[in-house]
């Protein structure tokens, strides 16, 4: 039997609303046709994936296994459609992500020597989308900061960098050559996730600051509103005259590696991934500068 694809992206509009007739707003058809679509999909897996009853709409053991198992899937085949309609276009480009702090001119350099013929795109991502983006085609390879969700990916470890803590310039501990997370218990932390995700032995306080990306970490902790953590590339790539960074030793340190999608079976991926683990040193002790010449999210081509 071959999952109807359509029919998947139905059951996902409903499964993340948990009611038909949002879902069938969300995908512009009418109630009735989503309805006789998911119980189909219902007949063609076998399996009831929604139980219906006076007190709602909800997801069954099956139905729960199948929304895991659908974003991957839907995702991949919206990279198809990208990569084909690049290929329609006659030029052929390979899309790079990189996190913060990474330099990928010189895997791009390495990588260019080989394909001349190819066009180096980048663009900077952040953590809360590195996977999805990889996933879905937006980007091809991503340069990635653990952790990261693996499923779908082929994760591959390039390098580590040490950590620094980042703090207000009138912090206590702000000339100190290092500090240790013991001087610092008890801070508030300005953080991008859960307490699980802290690279610490015992959970900081959150500081109840979402943030998103190294700028905004930087204006929360400038503003007092606690300290931080960050990988060491960010003292060489951002500064801020109300931030200092000071070397903390003893926290683990955070793990760099390139990532494509499993589904992604390119040699021009493939070679790119090459030049980047032959490159892996210079690009964790050198930087470089040009790259973050980028501005903002927006992709640019490598020149």
């Amino acid at each position: 039997m071959d999952l109807d694809l359509r029919k998947l992206r139905y059951f996902v509009a409903v499964a993340d609303l948990l009611h038909f007739g949002r879902a069938a707003e969300e995908l512009h058809i009418a109630q009735p046709v989503l309805s006789r679509q998911i119980r189909a999909l219902e007949q063609d897996l076998g399996v009831p994936l929604f139980t219906r009853d006076r007190h709602g709409v909800a997801l069954t053991d099956a139905g729960r296994q199948l929304l895991t198992d659908a974003g991957p899937l839907l995702a991949s085949t919206e990279a198809v459609r990208r990569r084909v309609s690049a290929a329609a276009g006659g030029k052929r480009r390979l899309m790079v992500g990189f996190r913060a702090g990474v330099a990928v001119t010189p895997a791009a350099r390495a990588f260019e020597e080989r394909h001349p013929d190819v066009v180096v795109d980048v663009q900077r991502i952040e953590g809360d989308d590195q996977a999805a983006m990889l996933l879905d085609g937006r980007i091809d390879v991503g340069y990635v900061r653990l952790p990261i969700d693996e499923t779908g990916l082929r994760v591959i470890p390039l390098y580590t960098e040490p950590r620094v803590a980042v703090l207000p310039a009138g912090h206590r501990f702000a000339g100190k050559a290092e500090v240790t997370e013991a001087d610092l218990v008890g801070e508030s932390l300005v953080w991008h996730g859960d307490a699980s995700m802290q690279p610490t032995r015992h959970p900081f306080p959150n500081a109840g600051y979402p943030v998103r990306g190294v700028d905004e970490t930087l204006e929360h902790v400038a503003a007092g509103r606690g300290i931080s953590f960050l990988a060491r590339s960010a003292s060489v790539f951002y500064s801020h005259p109300d931030v200092v960074y000071v070397p903390i030793p003893d926290l683990v340190p955070e793990q760099v590696c390139l990532a494509v999608a499993a589904s992604h079976t390119s040699p021009v991926a493939d070679d790119f991934v090459a030049a980047a683990r032959s490159t892996a040193e210079i690009t964790a002790e050198c930087g470089n500068y040009e790259m973050w010449q980028l501005g903002g999210d927006a992709a640019t081509r490598h020149a």
